[in-house]
């Protein structure tokens, strides 16, 4: 079974006198496992893709299936409990709490949880120091480099065993060194741990790490296609 489903989605917005098809029709299947890079110009429609998958948005029209649930139509508070329990983000821009400890980052997702603190805290150690980490868990952000930063929000996105990672220009931030080391991070989690990744980028160079390539352009998909890396 496809771990995201889409049948005909569709996304429409009113801009002044005009609707814009942000989505037009769009179908796909993305199974567990796969590393999927979303690539297309701006305004292409893969930014809106990524929010409706991501459950921040809803469709207009379609059908969107998360690991066999049909989440296109929930409310906003399902749609929460469901971003908690089966999707983990990791942005551009980091979003990391400033004034909190990297271990207290990775800890807000599961603030959400029935565990207790204790659990919360030894379940936050555990994936920083899978991110190789663990002694900078104490650090508050502005004591920790750009390539540091998203590997504590990749803890985050960790934490709570979500299947399906969304990564929304994971290395927009970074120089080119910490940005191939990012990549190949996300490598390793999709092999070794077999979590699914669907990333957003506009970098070529960073789109050859995934196994499959989805361009986008006017709302639609155009390319479709293995990537033999």
């Amino acid at each position: 079974m496809a771990l995201i489903e889409t049948d005909q989605l569709e996304k429409k917005y009113e801009v002044g006198d005009s609707i814009v098809h942000a989505l037009d029709k769009v179908s796909l299947q993305i199974s567990a496992g796969e590393f999927v890079a979303v690539m297309g110009p701006s305004g292409s429609g893969k930014s809106t893709f990524m929010n409706v998958i991501g459950c921040l948005d809803v469709p207009t029209a379609g059908r969107y299936l998360l690991d066999g649930i049909d989440v296109g139509r929930m409310g906003r508070d399902a749609l929460a409990e469901i971003r908690n329990l089966k999707i983990g983000f990791v942005f551009q821009g980091f979003n990391l709490l400033s004034r909190t400890t990297a271990l207290e980052n990775v800890e807000v997702p599961l603030l959400y949880s029935t565990s207790t603190p204790k659990d919360h805290k030894n379940k936050a150690r555990e994936a920083l120091k899978l991110l190789g980490l663990e002694e900078r868990q104490h650090h508050h952000p502005n004591q920790l480099s750009g390539g540091q930063q998203q590997r504590v929000a990749i803890a985050r996105a960790l934490v709570n065993d979500a299947p399906l990672i969304l990564a929304d220009e994971p290395t927009g931030n970074l120089d080119t060194k910490t940005s191939m080391e990012i990549m190949e991070l996300f490598v390793r989690l999709n092999e070794e741990k077999k979590i699914t990744i669907v990333l957003v980028t506009h970098e070529p160079d960073i789109s050859t790490f995934s196994k499959r390539i989805i361009r986008f352009l006017d709302g639609k998909i155009v390319s479709d296609e293995e990537n033999k890396r």
